[in-house]
């Protein structure tokens, strides 16, 4: 398909797993990612989503420190 990349392509773009890239696709945070059978295409311009901002696991959230 013209305009559109595999998975492992943007992965090595992007310096992130081919996996990674998979779960993002999944959860619908690559725009226009589209899955054929076992693979993903992948608009050539999509851009790398960004963090979430969520903590950590297992980190306890700031408090003001008036207890």
């Amino acid at each position: 398909m013209i305009g559109y990349i595999q998975a492992e392509e943007i992965a090595k773009r992007w310096d992130i797993s081919m996996r990674q890239v998979q779960t993002l696709c999944k959860d619908g945070r690559i725009e226009g990612a589209v899955k054929f059978g076992n693979t993903w295409a992948i608009p050539d311009n999509a851009k790398k989503p960004t963090r979430t901002g969520r903590e950590k696991p297992g980190r306890k959230p700031k408090t003001s420190g008036a207890e």
